[in-house]
């Protein structure tokens, strides 16, 4: 039933190897064919990518106007996996953008019924809900299902969702470390940015601290400058977009040509326009740049 064209042998895409093998005794169900039809038909998914999809953990941060939107994209899509972590509870000024909310849920946590909504519209989908803040001291606890499903060779990616400055920098960083793919995005006013990073299959591209170093000062978020319900739809479709692409491996191994990494996407909600800058990783970056450590001679040198 597969759509992808014939691999006669095994074919490296940007550090995955794909086989005619690798999903052997494993097949869509008929009523999973009919579901994802529309995207089994792309040659550039077919059955054996939705199958990836279905093997895949994505951890979602932040269930605000990005969060609840992309994890219906994601749980709707076939994604097997997601993890939803968000502290904050539904408040009334969030319903007219945040559309998986409703009066009812006011009060409640945003994980939590986000959660509970997510199972009744794609019960397919594992969820798992974290009502409490991402930090550098829960991170570990946030991690450990995707981190697992690392280590047992899945697709794994992780969703910058948040408005939060300090939590950005505090994902960017577990993402280094934990060497996770991480798909950013933020908007406030007209003004919309989206960003891949990617320390294994990227690494030239940086980081969000190298666009945004720890001391820089952020004033501006949606709460604050206020926004329009479909300019953060429009971000969190192209963070959902991206996010499908690279668990899919559709972006080129190719720096060069890379669609997706090593690019700053600008969107300008008044003209209705992209604009994109060249990422570079910052060479004296405290977090994936290169480290100075003593060697038994106590000269520095470099990682």
């Amino acid at each position: 039933m597969s759509k992808n064209p014939p691999l006669a042998h095994a074919e490296v895409l940007c550090g995955h190897i794909h086989s005619d093998n690798e999903h052997c005794g494993h097949t869509l169900s008929d009523a999973d064919f009919m579901r994802y039809s529309r995207q089994v038909l792309l040659p550039e998914v077919g059955e054996a990518g939705q199958l990836q999809l279905v093997d895949a953990s994505v951890v979602i941060i932040g269930l605000g106007g990005l969060g609840q939107l992309a994890a219906q994209y994601l749980a709707r899509a076939g994604i097997g996996c997601l993890t939803l972590i968000d502290m904050d509870k539904v408040e009334v000024s969030n319903l007219p953008r945040q559309l998986l909310f409703n009066d009812a849920d006011i009060g409640l946590n945003k994980a939590r019924v986000a959660k509970q909504k997510l199972n009744g519209l794609a019960p397919q989908c594992t969820v798992t809900a974290h009502e409490t803040a991402f930090n550098t001291e829960t991170a570990a606890h946030h991690f450990a299902d995707i981190l697992e499903a690392k280590q047992q060779g899945k697709r794994v990616l992780v969703l910058d969702c948040t408005d939060n400055f300090a939590t950005r920098q505090a994902i960017n960083r577990r993402c280094i470390e934990a060497a996770l793919p991480l798909v950013s995005a933020s908007i406030a006013a007209f003004s919309g940015q989206l960003f891949a990073v990617d320390q294994i299959r990227f690494p030239s591209g940086g980081c969000y601290h190298c666009i945004f170093p720890a001391l820089t000062r952020v004033s501006q978020s949606c709460s604050t400058q206020g926004v329009l319900g479909p300019s953060v739809g429009v971000m969190a479709s192209m963070q959902s977009l991206m996010a499908m692409q690279l668990l899919l491996s559709m972006d080129s191994c190719d720096e060069s040509k890379s669609a997706l990494f090593g690019r700053f996407w600008r969107f300008d909600a008044k003209s209705l326009s992209w604009t994109a800058a060249t990422l570079t990783r910052d060479p004296h970056c405290d977090v994936c740049g290169p480290k100075e450590v003593c060697s038994s001679s106590d000269k520095p040198s470099k990682l």
